[in-house]
């Protein structure tokens, strides 16, 4: 190929199409076609109200609970890995790396699935959680054997596909990202320097996998009349703008605003790291109020974050906690997923037989409201936990 330029006349578009049609199925086992349905607009940060909602927490690298989840809120199929929500709109509120080894089947997947929404009429949306900015910050405290051994396979194919677009002169010279990235990390084991590197390559501020996937995340949502962050929001956060909050940092992760994450996002007070309204029963409803009445039509806020026994709400459901440390790199916990459908109130979805236990221990300590046995083992639960339930195996 090399040895006659001239026959590469034609040949430029179909080997790189061929080459990251490869590269793609040889890290996820998933095939995007080389002319796939455009990818969906980037998402606003206000959204008018679906027929149906959903809300999905933290996966942290685990694809087979992730998939439960998916399966249970009726979005995807888990044989197929294909989205079965129709028009709905989901929001997975971030966290999706760290804690276990399928971040990148994971990434490709939601990938997959948004462009499955799309032509669906659907939208799944996904937010940066704050270890999402962990790693494109370069702190990889959380990461896992198996996350290393992911990106060192990942780094190998993406070389592949480097070394084959070479063959043609009538390509461009596509970008090394392993250019600039240290050959070793002292402090960390040797076996691991390999995993490091590809990790920063992949991760950093315009590197392929954050420019590709992370890039298209927003850092805080309003759909209908629910504000979607993974952390919490404070005063200070919306007087500094929800729009410009995500434009900044979809510029930062694409590589147009520096190497390091907007300080907003950098501490305990930050939109992904807050814990005020996410962390036990004692929530300070008051200021929650006042920050959902300095944004039109917010009615609740909808965080991941901070794992929770299961879903639950405060502040009469104004601060809805949808953690339940899913993955196995967490608490191993039971899927479960927050519906908000047009003119009810918010329900669960969990797929936990222990739901009827855990109500009874909560009707000892709150007030009892009316039960109402519904179809499909629906309960009203008291008011710690939110009003509707449905169960399911």
């Amino acid at each position: 190929m090399g040895a006659s330029d001239a026959g590469c006349g034609d040949l430029p578009p179909v080997l790189s199409s061929f080459v990251d049609a490869f590269v793609d199925f040889s890290v996820s086992g998933l095939f995007f076609p080389p002319n796939p349905t455009p990818s969906p607009a980037p998402a606003a940060t206000r959204i008018p109200a679906p027929a149906r909602l959903v809300a999905i927490g933290d996966f942290h690298g685990d694809l087979p609970k992730a998939l439960q989840a998916l399966s249970l809120a009726g979005l995807a199929d888990p044989s197929s890995a294909r989205w079965t929500g129709g028009a709905a709109v989901a929001v997975q509120v971030g966290d999706v790396l760290d804690r276990g080894g399928d971040e990148l089947r994971l990434l490709y997947l939601l990938h997959r699935l948004k462009l499955d929404a799309a032509a669906a009429g659907g939208a799944l949306l996904t937010l940066h959680g704050n270890h999402e900015v962990m790693n494109a910050d370069g702190d990889f405290r959380y990461v896992t054997r198996a996350g290393l051994e992911e990106f060192t396979a990942w780094a190998f194919w993406y070389r592949s596909g480097l070394a084959m677009k070479h063959l043609c002169s009538g390509l461009d010279p596509p970008r090394d990202p392993f250019r600039g990235v240290p050959e070793s990390f002292p402090g960390v084991k040797e076996e691991f320097w390999e995993g490091f590197r590809a990790r920063i390559a992949a991760l950093r501020p315009n590197g392929p996998i954050a420019s590709r996937f992370l890039a298209g995340n927003q850092t805080v949502l309003l759909v209908g009349d629910s504000l979607f962050v993974h952390g919490g929001l404070l005063q200070q956060h919306i007087d500094h703008g929800l729009e410009r909050i995500n434009q900044e940092v979809k510029d930062w992760i694409m590589g147009l605003n520096g190497r390091r994450s907007p300080s907003y996002l950098r501490g305990r007070d930050s939109v992904v790291w807050l814990r005020r309204f996410s962390d036990g029963p004692n929530c300070d409803c008051g200021q929650l109020e006042e920050v959902l009445s300095m944004i039109p039509g917010a009615r609740r806020m909808v965080m991941g974050h901070t794992i929770q026994e299961g879903i639950n709400g405060v502040c009469e459901d104004k601060a809805i906690r949808i953690d339940v440390g899913l993955s196995k790199g967490c608490t191993n916990g039971l899927p479960e997923v927050l519906e908000i459908n047009a003119g009810d109130q918010p329900r669960i979805l969990t797929s936990n037989p222990l739901y009827d236990e855990r109500w009874k221990q909560d009707r000892k300590q709150q007030a009892v409201v009316k039960e109402q046995v519904k179809e499909g083992l629906a309960i009203l639960v008291p008011e710690i936990i939110l009003k509707e339930v449905e169960t399911k195996g």
